[in-house]
């Protein structure tokens, strides 16, 4: 059973738990009445009147040592209240059940209330990812939870580097355990807005695939019919599947990693058979555009999709280069009428500053072009809070 610790704060933590921020950091801790394992309960009070602040899950491995699951109000961390708001992060998801889609992200860690845990559904399968080993003790709690809110038959476990790194502290637990039901198969196809794709839950990428874009790969299906596609950073291919169900005239995938680029053609088939006016080039990004231009390609339609070039705050300044640098190779290779769509998944670069390094690329380009649309978060990625938005896309007519 987890121990239960009493906390106090300094005054500036105090102002951001008032604000609901779901983070403790080590340096703010002043007082505690013990030492703490993972998932113990911190009860955080005030300096002042000593009066209930917040309720967490303790976290001796990392500098946010305290993950603030409620605010303001005492509460019982059981079985029922983990269903309370598991079921209410259902409820916001509802509606994409509608759109013949029936993969999404269950749980986005803090955003719902239940911090350094994410689960994402493929169709029968659960994947469930922790980023911190506060979610041990709990696990066995909200396991048939998870299962019954979701409808799935297979639940696969996932664990994040910092976790896999200490095997010492996970009792026996495992990176792509299946710790309910039989996956019979390693892939897992599921569908998005009537497409059909495979996810690899025991192997992938995160949790087997990308679905925070999946609203701009419709976007962009509803914007490639007749057009010559082009897709870096394409990994699996989810715009590109999306671009040929639009009736896009022919698609170029481009990534860096011939097993992502293998998925692709595995997910257009499936689609498609083996008929789509489909290419891969495996190639780095910015080789693979620049070795375009030698050969004076274009294209109508450009998605520009790059992994996250900043993972912490020193690397801002290079990641708004690389966006520039990619800006200017897309403009390069659109064709007049062309569009050209930009997305940034680093959250160490604010919506306003990467908008504003594509803006400044297109305006010193010379060329005329048009704002079409700017988009952030599916509706299965609420923002919670300020670190928790990362998404962000925009697309320009030339």
């Amino acid at each position: 059973m987890p121990n239960r610790i009493a906390i106090k704060v300094k005054s500036a933590a105090e102002r951001m738990i008032r604000k609901e921020h779901p983070w403790v950091f080590d340096e703010s801790i002043i007082k505690q009445s013990s030492e703490g394992n993972a998932g113990d309960l911190a009860i955080i009070y005030d300096q002042k009147k000593n009066k209930l602040m917040a309720i967490g899950l303790y976290d001796p491995f990392s500098p946010i040592r305290i993950k603030v699951l409620q605010f303001k109000k005492p509460a019982t961390i059981n079985e029922e209240w983990f269903s309370h708001k598991i079921q209410k992060a259902y409820q916001k998801r509802k509606p994409l059940l509608e759109t013949d889609t029936n993969s999404l992200r269950l749980v986005y860690g803090e955003n719902d209330g239940l911090p350094g845990l994410v689960a994402d559904v493929y169709a029968e399968v659960l994947v469930v990812k922790l980023y911190s080993f506060i979610w041990l003790p709990y696990l066995k709690k909200i396991q048939p939870i998870l299962l019954e809110v979701s409808g799935a038959d297979v639940l696969v476990l996932r664990l994040s580097r910092q976790l896999q790194s200490k095997p010492e502290h996970l009792h026996g637990l495992y990176d792509g355990q299946v710790l309910f039901g039989e996956l019979k198969e390693e892939e897992v196809v599921f569908k998005e807005h009537g497409l059909r794709f495979r996810a690899n839950p025991v192997k992938g990428h995160k949790t087997g695939y990308f679905l925070d874009h999946r609203h701009n790969r419709k976007r962009v299906g509803d914007l490639a019919r007749g057009r010559q596609v082009l897709d870096v950073f394409a990994y699996a291919g989810g715009f590109s599947v999306h671009a040929l169900a639009g009736g896009a005239k022919e698609v170029v995938s481009l990534d860096i990693s011939a097993q992502a680029l293998e998925m692709a053609r595995k997910n257009v088939r499936l689609n498609f058979g083996e008929q789509a006016a489909h290419q891969i080039l495996a190639v780095d990004a910015f080789e693979g555009m620049e070795n375009l231009l030698r050969k004076k390609k274009q294209f109508d339609l450009i998605v520009i999709d790059p992994p996250s070039f900043a993972k912490r705050a020193e690397e801002r300044e290079r990641a708004i280069e690389q966006y520039r640098r990619l800006t200017e190779l897309g403009l390069q290779l659109i064709r007049k009428g062309g569009i050209l769509v930009m997305a940034s998944c680093s959250s160490r670069v604010s919506a306003d500053d990467f908008f504003q390094t594509v803006l400044n690329s297109a305006q010193a380009s010379g060329r005329s072009f048009t704002e079409m649309e700017r988009r952030l978060h599916d509706v299965d990625h609420p923002i919670g809070f300020p670190e928790g938005a990362y998404l962000k896309c925009i697309y320009l007519q030339f």
